[in-house]
């Protein structure tokens, strides 16, 4: 029985010394690791830190909203500005034209050829249209062309013609034009039925 005991007391002790030894391993590991910031800063600390951190969220935030209200300024006082002098371009190309009219009207009393005066009046509108065509504007081809909703107002139904014509632009009356690609007068035409 002795002998049974002793074999108890010794597994009780190596129990024990196994305790210690982790306890001490346990004790060790927690020595090195450093315990985090938030455990060491007292609760004063730690509501100071937030408050710090609060305000520098609040002052970024303040900063990015009076950024986005400039910007928003700068681009309705630029779209203003493009409302208000937009046609500044057009204008400007339009200016030499507007003095060779001027030069035309002075000299038609004192011109006799009839002729003359018709070419430098066709001449003139030959450069108005070209002017107007670098700005992007362009004439829509109406008369034989197949009636479309898009480019033609259909004023008038022609009845009585052949059938290779049904469906087609016989006559425009008023001419339509596009502006970069966008229609901003439709041609007024006469369809064949």
């Amino acid at each position: 029985m002795k002998k049974i005991d002793i074999e108890n007391e010794e597994e009780k002790l190596d129990e024990q010394t196994q305790a210690t030894a982790d306890e001490q391993q346990a004790e060790a590991t927690a020595a090195e690791q450093p315990q985090s910031e938030e455990e060491q800063l007292t609760p004063e600390a730690q509501l100071e830190k937030a408050q710090a951190e609060i305000a520098e969220w609040k002052d970024k935030y303040l900063r990015q909203a009076a950024e986005f209200d400039n910007y928003r300024k700068r681009v309705v006082r630029e779209k203003a500005d493009l409302i208000r002098n937009g046609g500044e371009r057009v204008m400007t190309a339009i200016l030499p034209i507007i003095d060779d009219f001027e030069r035309a009207h002075e000299n038609m009393d004192r011109m006799e050829d009839v002729a003359a005066v018709k070419e430098g009046v066709a001449l003139i509108i030959d450069k108005f249209l070209n002017a107007l065509k670098h700005e992007g504007l362009e004439k829509i081809d109406a008369v034989g062309q197949p009636f479309d909703v898009d480019f033609h107002e259909a004023i008038a139904m022609v009845p009585g013609q052949p059938d290779k014509m049904r469906g087609k632009v016989l006559d425009c009356v008023q001419t339509g034009y596009k502006l970069n690609d966008k229609v901003i007068r439709h041609a007024k035409v006469a369809v064949a039925e």
